[in-house]
């Protein structure tokens, strides 16, 4: 009997060791617990859970609060750094929020309507108004070329007034400003475990997802949102520790937050890293990335996981690619951030859906593998046909980079990717190279620990393209199945 005890207790032993690149993919596959709530409740204060970067690049903070009477107060405050420690100015955003229907491009999402009554703008240095109003005199439409006359002394505290309802007066577009990110609005609810050795349970954690900005500042202020921008928090119910949603939350217009300074980082590559959660892009791609990266030859592999879902539960297909990077130099026009070059060589591609199986093979011939021969879970390499001009894949070819790595609160490797054009094309010239950054992904292994290959857990015990069974993790309930066999024979 003992003997068995001790072979449950290794087999239970032998799942808890299965890589964390794995268990991360694993955990994102069972929607890590999260739901949706559909509308939305959005009462209350959401907030920034750290400096954000847009296109431009614009480097900002967030403190949204919503009222129960539909109307809204927007806190938008903007820096010269990457850091979100020197101010430049602050934008007040007063308005009424109408939640609509369910929308019927972004899954998940809720559409809104809203209506701005005022913006106005506080200054936080001579050189920020000065540069602000020469923007809005020479840009602006009629009513805004004398907003502030040339030579104006800087008044800490004043508060300008950049758009109206009232007197139909907006001068907001100097600004690049634009409040639609609120048309596309989703809220979601997990749990996260206590951190304290001693303390047992977990809490609470809500998350604001509001639509996207568009990456060409000319298509900003009249793009209509598919996708999402980094997620805002409840100010209630945020993670732990996040030191920079109580200084958010207890700025106002005239005191901006001034977040906790932090150690620049070298880029260091190597290893495996991870897509955090369920990620959306424009054009409704619900997706999980996972990429390995070789320092010392200065290779690299991306797995690319598309799902119909806004969970991740739901696969469609999975590209795998493959190629080299140069030698990264620091960016002149991100500060913080550091670009590279990547050639993309290779690329094979796993239909997961009967849809996409359809569409794959009544594509051209020649354009996209081998033509009317792909089947679901079975993966083709594209390489020999140039790429899959189904899915606007293109060998090989090579995309212009913006990467930056931090740590978070706890001390974890996070990893910025440049964010992709939002029309869809590739950043395949150096012209094109992203200024701002996708959903961060997690360091999962150092180098030389995980394994460059990962088969979906959804299509265990499928074959691969020369007819091998594919590789599998066990689940741990079928581990302690199996330990309770042997514990029932004994």
């Amino acid at each position: 009997m003992v003997r068995c005890w001790w072979l449950a207790g290794l087999l239970v032993a032998c799942a808890a060791a299965e890589p964390p690149c794995r268990q991360q993919l694993r955990h994102l596959q069972d929607s890590a617990g999260i739901a949706a709530r559909l509308p939305p409740r959005l009462e209350g204060r959401w907030v920034s859970t750290g400096c954000e970067v847009r296109p431009g690049p614009e480097f900002l903070t967030r403190s949204y609060l919503f009222y129960a009477n539909r109307l809204f107060k927007a806190l938008q405050f903007y820096y010269w750094d990457p850091s979100c420690r020197d101010p430049s100015y602050s934008l007040v955003i007063k308005g009424k929020l109408r939640l609509r229907q369910a929308s019927w491009i972004t899954r998940g999402a809720t559409e809104a309507d809203y209506h701005l009554h005022k913006v106005g703008i506080v200054f936080h240095s001579q050189k920020a108004m000065r540069e602000v109003a020469s923007w809005i005199n020479q840009t602006s439409g009629e009513g805004c070329s004398g907003f502030l006359p040339p030579g104006r002394s800087w008044a800490p505290g004043a508060l300008y007034e950049v758009l109206s309802a009232k007197t139909e007066r907006d001068c907001t577009a100097a600004l690049g400003f634009a409040m639609h990110e609120l048309s596309l609005v989703r809220v979601e609810r997990h749990y996260q475990p206590l951190l304290q050795p001693q303390q047992s349970g977990s809490q609470l954690v809500e998350e604001l997802y509001l639509g996207d900005i568009h990456t060409d500042w000319g298509e900003r202020l009249h793009y209509r949102p598919t996708g999402y921008q980094r997620p805002m928090q409840s100010a209630l119910h945020h993670v732990h520790p996040c030191p920079a949603c109580g200084i958010i939350s207890r700025a106002d217009e005239h005191h901006p937050p001034i977040l906790p300074a932090r150690a620049a980082l070298p880029m260091q590559l190597s290893g495996s890293w991870v897509s955090t959660h369920c990620e959306v892009r424009p054009a409704v791609l619900f997706l999980t990335r996972y990429f390995t990266f070789h320092g010392n030859n200065h290779t690299w592999e991306g797995h690319y996981y598309h799902y119909s879902d806004p969970l991740c539960r739901q696969p469609t297909f999975t590209i795998y690619a493959s190629g080299h990077y140069t030698q990264g130099i620091p960016s002149s026009k991100v500060r913080g951030g550091t670009e590279l070059a990547f050639k993309v060589t290779q690329a094979r591609v796993t239909p997961m859906d009967q849809v996409t199986v359809v569409m794959l093979n009544s594509s051209e011939p020649g354009s996209c593998g081998l033509a009317g021969s792909w089947s679901a879970g079975v993966e083709q390499d594209i390489t020999p046909t140039n790429g899959c001009l189904a899915l606007g894949i293109k060998l090989p070819h090579t995309e212009y980079e913006l990467f930056k790595t931090e740590q978070d609160t706890r001390e974890r490797s996070l990893l910025y990717i440049g964010e992709r054009p939002t029309d869809g094309s590739s950043p395949d010239s150096p012209d094109k190279r992203p200024t701002s950054y996708q959903a961060p992904l997690i360091q999962c292994a150092a180098a030389s620990q995980e394994f460059s290959n990962y088969i979906s857990l959804k299509y265990v015990g499928r074959k691969d393209a020369n007819g091998n069974e594919a590789l599998k993790p066990l689940p741990v309930a079928f581990l302690l199945f199996i330990a309770l066999l042997f514990l029932r024979w004994d």
